[in-house]
């Protein structure tokens, strides 16, 4: 089950806990005990009902007893929805989610939401662009393994626009954790995330997108006119998307931007290419990161010309200082050789086990050649365009509901 990098802080007394009980919360009379129990309890900072499956009615049940119970509705700060509808049928997921999403609004302190492991995928996109969009006190956001695709991947992209113009207009500090993992985004929904995730500017600070099937193009999208400016991210994850030399060149050109905050770099199955890895890792021998502890580099196709030249510079220099943990298993190294043995007496955090790794003989060399991607990356002028129409569509609907209201 995906999680945050960190764990809130929450007084034991104030979590209500029932998760992965396996429950199967259906009527009102199903769900009644565990309400009992909840509202017994005079400050909830925390609901955790992840691991059970929830219907209609008992929906219902729960979204009441939250609302009427200032103890709960004017503390929750977080909760835990993931895998909460298993076996559930569409129609059932799409209103138990419209009965949750004015409850969670009303909620002042809610800054904390996990939806993941739910099979949402395109008929609750509505819901949940309604709920991402007015979500004022929203920080930490877990989406993974949802089933969105790229099209309900790009109205998340919007709605995330849209939050972050609404917390600007309140004085509300900006979203910092977007996990979105395993949800087939692809390249369809780069452009829009990438407005999405720009719009949260230094507030964003982890960013987990990885199993998506994003594609260079995509990724250079994401990477170039979105997370770049995001000047303060911890984490940077796009593990198992594909990058190849193209969008490898893209980070390479935005990581310094990150060389003051920046935790974990996991491009781990990425495919950066030969040319790509060792663009990346001369950035990081040029450049000093103070903080970055995680460095996940596997099966990238990395040579060991990098590992020589900048790699093992980079380790043995002071560019490096927090570096704890080092993954580069699946690369074109060659095992047993004298720099892997330097880089593991100069390493002193934890290296992964190099048991998988790739030789490289001519064909391959005229493959790679040959099958190197050759999209065009959106211009700057391109997104600007994208991102101008997009704010003036918003204008024209606040102008269109205002004049509703009044009449």
């Amino acid at each position: 089950m995906t999680s945050l990098d960190f764990s809130a802080l929450h007084e034991k007394s104030t979590i209500f806990s029932v998760a992965n009980r396996a429950l199967r919360l259906t009527s009102a009379e199903d769900i009644e005990p565990i309400l009992k129990d909840l509202t017994k309890l005079p400050k909830v900072t925390k609901l955790d009902f992840s691991g059970n499956t929830i219907g209609v009615e008992a929906s219902k049940a729960l979204a009441k007893s939250i609302i009427e119970n200032s103890g709960i509705a004017a503390n929750l700060i977080e909760i835990n929805f993931a895998d909460l509808y298993t076996s559930r049928l569409v129609d059932e997921v799409v209103e138990s989610l419209n009965i949750f999403v004015p409850v969670w609004l009303s909620c002042p302190q809610l800054s904390i939401v996990n939806l993941s492991d739910n099979a949402f995928g395109l008929r609750t996109i509505d819901s949940l662009e309604s709920y991402i969009s007015q979500a004022a006190q929203l920080q930490h956001l877990i989406l993974s393994n949802n089933g969105m695709g790229p099209f309900a991947g790009e109205r998340i992209g919007k709605a995330l626009f849209k939050l972050a113009q609404l917390k600007q207009s309140k004085g509300k500090p900006f979203l910092e954790t977007f996990i979105c993992g395993r949800n087939r985004l692809e390249n369809g929904s780069a452009t829009y995330l990438a407005l999405g995730l720009k719009a949260h500017g230094s507030g964003l600070k982890t960013v987990r997108l990885y199993q998506n099937g994003i594609r260079p193009q995509g990724v250079a999208v994401l990477i170039k006119h979105g997370l770049g400016n995001n000047k303060n991210l911890q984490v940077f994850d796009l593990q198992d998307n594909t990058f190849t030399t193209s969008a490898s060149l893209i980070l390479a050109d935005i990581l310094p931007v990150w060389s003051e905050s920046l935790v974990e770099l996991n491009v781990n199955d990425c495919l950066l290419k030969g040319p790509g890895a060792d663009a990346v890792v001369q950035v990081l021998n040029e450049h000093k990161f103070v903080n970055l502890h995680s460095l996940k580099m596997q099966y990238n196709e990395l040579t060991q010309d990098t590992l020589i030249s900048y790699l093992i510079p980079a380790v043995q220099s002071a560019n490096l200082p927090a570096l704890k943990l080092l993954e580069l298993n699946g690369n074109r190294l060659e095992g047993d050789s004298d720099a892997l043995t330097e880089l593991e007496e100069s390493f002193d955090g934890k290296l992964d086990e190099l048991d998988d790794l790739e030789e490289l003989d001519s064909e391959d060399e005229e493959e790679d050649e040959s099958e190197e991607e050759s999209e065009d990356v959106m211009t700057a002028a391109d997104f600007d365009a994208v991102e101008k129409a997009f704010t003036e569509l918003q204008v024209d609907e606040v102008t269109a509901e205002l004049a509703q209201a009044s009449i």
